[in-house]
């Protein structure tokens, strides 16, 4: 089977970071063609730099790495340090990367791969804010027609907002992006809150990296025991959700989920719900579907399937 082309689009944040390891982790399935990134969790040099450390620590110093929007197209940045520490990747404990970026914008490298491949050849993985996504759909619209597919991470239904009660973090960045992407026409499937707050880590789960002993092994179970202790300090769960892998675990066992295709909007205007995804479930309105929206995982499978992955780096 020829692999799956793919854009990973990353604000790396821990999540981030082990969903990178696990696209490098799994090439007979994926290929990445490139790994763009976006202020977000941290601002942008911090989250070039985590995408150089992933790559370095996959022994792909082979795949571009291009930096790209260092804020939100309209509003001001918001960053999470305080769930991820002052680096991204607190708990990681790796050296400085020696590897070093692409030149050119990440927006021009998406727009370049998309217009240059063949019709429905690229899927675009957004693991973060979407504004190089956004800003690519107004610089050149006619990726839109040319994508095979997004796959992101980002927004909530029926679980509500982890950055404000109405909204997820990574929408809530940047809205106006988030807008462009969800009204461009490309089929999207999206991987919110409801499915990513099933994916929990637990002693257990933990314990698998752990076990792995290699240097990869060692530095996901380091990212993710630093990044569990806030949702549970704060929410009272029982483990770290880990959002950003779903994207990657979809794409190489979409059984692993379960959805259905309904209308999805953006919320751009009001302060209170800034950046909530209006998800018609029920059929409330007769707006045209157009996402993919995961509600139910395979979380013991998801788990085992990431271990088995990263055992190979």
């Amino acid at each position: 089977m020829t692999p799956r082309k793919i854009i990973i689009d990353t604000d790396p944040g821990q999540d981030d970071a082990v969903a990178i390891l696990l696209a490098l982790a799994s090439p007979q399935d994926l290929e990445v063609v490139a790994i763009t990134t976006v202020a977000g969790n941290v601002p942008l040099a911090l989250t070039t730099r985590n995408a150089l450390m992933m790559c370095e620590l996959a022994g792909r110093t082979d795949i571009p790495v291009h930096a790209g929007a260092i804020r939100p197209m309209v509003r001001d940045l918001v960053t999470a340090e305080y769930v991820h520490g002052g680096s991204g990747i607190a708990g990681a404990g790796l050296p400085e990367p020696t590897m070093t970026i692409r030149s050119g914008h990440a927006v021009d490298a998406i727009i370049e791969i998309v217009m240059s491949a063949a019709d429905g050849e690229i899927t675009v993985c957004p693991l973060g804010p979407l504004t190089n996504v956004g800003l690519a759909l107004v610089r050149e619209p006619r990726i839109a027609e040319r994508l095979h597919e997004i796959v992101l991470m980002g927004g909530g239904f029926f679980e509500g907002g982890n950055r404000t009660p109405a909204a997820e973090f990574n929408i809530y960045v940047d809205p106006h992006a988030a807008d462009v992407v969800f009204r461009s026409g490309i089929p999207i499937t999206m991987m919110p809150l409801d499915v990513t707050h099933q994916a929990l880590t637990s002693p257990e789960r933990l314990a698998r990296f752990a076990a792995i002993d290699t240097p990869a092994g060692r530095a996901v179970h380091g990212m993710l025991d630093f990044f569990e202790r806030f949702d549970i300090e704060r929410y009272g769960m029982q483990g770290a959700p880990l959002h950003d892998p779903c994207v990657i675990a979809y794409l190489l066992e979409p059984e692993l989920f379960g959805g259905k295709t309904v209308p999805v909007r953006i919320e751009t205007a009001s302060e209170l719900t800034m950046g909530m995804t209006v998800v018609d479930w029920w059929g409330a309105t007769d707006d045209a579907p157009n996402a993919t929206v995961m509600r139910e995982i395979d979380a013991d499978r998801f788990f085992r399937l990431l271990a088995e992955r990263i055992a190979l780096l």
